[in-house]
């Protein structure tokens, strides 16, 4: 049995993390149920940092909060020494009502709108990632109209297709992200913003993509990122002093999955800038580098309860959970695959082999396929491993579904980080119109639905 973190198994034969019973914890706060252990997110902060400081200490961690962000995440991050990158007004809210500081904070984004770019400048984020010339001629005019210098990055789309699915590959040239290389849109970029006095240009950024296993393309970005650095100083004058590279590093989801180590990775990418730097006779960047799933994504597991069992006799059995592709959209979108346990019975041998499927009323709402599993009952508890990153973040409301709670464990300690969505939650933002406010009259509802 692969265990991560803090996972064990108790006295009780049940799984658990750290201290505390899985099983109870599903009692107490209700499935699903999103866990987290919180000491192994940390480890994996910590591991980024101190591989940042063995091999390239002229550099920064900013967490990717697309793959999983709250107040309680924020705080953490923050007592943990990494900056973010957000994405949306949403997540910008989110970090400073975490009290997160602002300076520490890279704005992403295909599409930012004018109020989201409004709300960054009012702000005052620390970088904005430009990812088109239309938005560098807002952010341009608003900068002006401010008369405030505004520190940016240019997101470059390295022509990079890394092995993973198409809908997470960022860096490829077909990419509705980023500014283009070979057709010339990177350097008017550039050209537009060093002759702006309401611009500066700190650097370049990258992302190749997410749930990548090998180094390759992670190197190959880095020396391409370098090159397109030194072109610009050569033709500009200008030395970029940041260098962004994004984030993707994968993790393990299931048996096969082997990713390359945190440091492993640190160290690689260090060693090709000191290479490049050297080969172009110039000074580091500033290295700046953006995990998500690589710190949350093994920490995190969904609890469900298992309700219908379906035979479909020379076909398969369908084992019907509590939850599905609500509150885990991975599998429908990109056909992703997980390992799952009883956290009731994980010790039991795992003699069926079962379909999990999610309660959605969409047929491809199923969580996995063929899984091995102890004879399972109505009532078990399920746990689906690696959940952690693009689950909670990911959440849809279909069929009305309601939101699961979010607990941090540490060792002894369980908190509640975000409470279960309720029914009253849920309609809480919805309006009657006034015109609809009239009780139907029934016998015309019925003279115009026909009689027998």
């Amino acid at each position: 049995m692969y265990m991560l973190g803090s996972m064990t198994i108790n006295s009780r034969g049940h799984l658990a993390i750290g201290e505390q019973d899985l099983v109870e914890l599903a009692e107490k706060y209700g499935t699903p149920l999103y866990v987290y252990d919180e000491s192994l997110i940390r480890e994996r902060c910590r591991a980024y940092r101190e591989a940042l400081n063995q091999h390239y200490p002229q550099g920064e961690i900013l967490f990717a909060g697309k793959a999983f962000l709250t107040l309680g995440m924020g705080r953490l991050l923050l007592q943990e020494g990494l900056g973010l990158d957000v994405v949306s007004a949403g997540e910008l809210y989110i970090a400073a009502q975490a009290g997160f500081p602002m300076e520490r904070v890279c704005f992403h984004g295909n599409n930012k709108s004018p109020a989201e770019l409004k709300m960054a400048l009012d702000l005052g984020v620390g970088r904005i990632a430009v990812d088109s010339l239309m938005e560098l001629d807002r952010l341009e005019e608003k900068a002006s109209r401010r008369r405030k210098i505004v520190p940016l990055l240019l997101r470059v789309r390295p022509g990079i297709s890394a092995d993973t699915h198409r809908y997470i590959q960022t860096g490829q040239e077909d990419s509705k992200f980023g500014l283009g290389i070979s057709d010339g849109q990177v350097f008017a970029a550039v050209k537009k913003v060093l002759k702006s006095p309401y611009l500066e240009l700190l650097g370049l950024h990258c992302h190749i993509g997410s749930q990548i296993l090998d180094s390759q393309p992670f190197q190959l970005a880095a020396e391409i990122m370098m090159d397109l650095r030194e072109e610009i100083r050569l033709k500009t004058g200008t030395l970029l002093p940041e260098l962004n590279l994004g984030g993707g590093l994968g993790i393990r989801y299931i048996a096969g999955d082997r990713p390359v180590g945190i440091s492993d990775l640190v160290m690689l990418l260090a060693e090709t800038l000191k290479k490049k730097a050297r080969e172009h006779n110039s000074t580091l960047p500033r290295l700046l580098l953006e995990p998500g799933r690589s710190i949350v994504g093994e920490a995190g597991i969904t609890l469900y309860t298992v309700g219908t069992i379906k035979d479909v006799p020379g076909v398969r059995r369908y084992v019907s959970v509590d939850g599905g592709m609500s509150d885990n959209l991975r599998s429908a979108l990109y056909g992703a695959r997980y390992r799952a346990l009883l956290a009731n019975r994980p010790q039991e041998p795992a003699e069926e082999t079962v379909t999990v499927a999610g309660k959605a009323c969409e047929s491809g709402d199923i969580l996995i396929y063929d899984l091995r599993l102890p004879s399972p009952r109505p009532g078990d508890i399920l746990a689906v491993l690696s959940t952690g990153a693009y689950h909670f973040s990911m959440f849809s409301h279909y069929n009305r579904h309601l939101r699961p709670a979010v607990v941090f464990i540490n060792g002894g300690l369980t908190e509640l980080v975000v409470k279960r969505e309720t029914l009253e939650d849920l309609i809480r933002p919805e309006l009657i119109p006034p015109h609809l406010e009239k009780e139907p009259d029934f016998k015309t509802v019925g003279e115009l639905g026909g009689s027998a």
